[in-house]
């Protein structure tokens, strides 16, 4: 039988507000707002981080199958960028994640050319000029030199998302950007995720990317 409120309804017609009243359907809670889904994506190299492309590009969303509801991504990373991007339908979330106040650190995996030096370090530490602005401080750690390649690796860690950013950092230094990954986005991170897969996120997971 149905059931608005717990009161079982008898006669047709009854009145039903589908936002506040509690309907049940044969004993199942029926919800007229779509369940908020949230997705980890560790995207590859040549993707774009948009809805429709008008070029005809690959896009993330062609990635994720299997979820029945539309997603839209949180933030964006550059074609030429790999890493983890969250996708959700939850519009409130994205407002709140990519909001400037909101500052969600991420952390960026760099390869560069050249070996880089601890001026160079310290200077993307304590800020660079990028177009009009200077970077907020960044958390920079060197994770390898090979002097063979001669190349550096780096974890850059930033809470601004601004276009590019970490690209823009780098030619301020005067490096060559020759890989660029988001390892992190707060403490998710796709260490475990191949490149190309996505796995749901937990409403925990989803709660410390707002409080963190």
């Amino acid at each position: 039988g149905r059931k608005v409120n717990g009161k079982v309804i008898t006669e047709l017609g009854t009145k039903v507000n589908p936002d506040k009243d509690k309907i049940e359907f044969d004993g199942k809670l029926f919800s007229k707002q779509e369940k908020e889904v949230y997705v980890l994506l560790n995207k590859p190299i040549g993707y774009v981080t948009t809805v429709k492309d008008q070029f005809s590009r690959d896009i993330v969303t062609d990635l994720i199958k299997g979820v029945d509801v539309k997603l839209l991504p949180v933030g964006r990373l550059d074609m030429y960028t790999s890493g983890a991007l969250i996708l959700t339908n939850d519009g409130d979330f994205i407002y709140k994640v990519t909001h400037p106040k909101h500052e969600v650190e991420k952390t960026y995996t760099v390869t560069l050319k050249g070996k880089i030096e601890n001026n160079e370090v310290e200077k993307l530490k304590s800020g660079v000029k990028i177009d009009d602005y200077i970077t907020k401080p960044a958390k920079v750690k060197i994770l390898k030199i090979d002097e063979e390649k001669n190349q550096s690796r780096l974890a850059i860690t930033i809470h601004e998302g601004k276009n590019r950013q970490v690209r823009k950092m780098c030619n301020a230094i005067n490096k060559k950007v020759l890989a660029l990954h988001r390892a992190k986005i707060g403490n998710i991170d796709v260490k475990n995720l191949e490149i190309g897969k996505w796995k749901y996120l937990n409403i925990n997971e989803i709660e410390e990317l707002l409080n963190n």
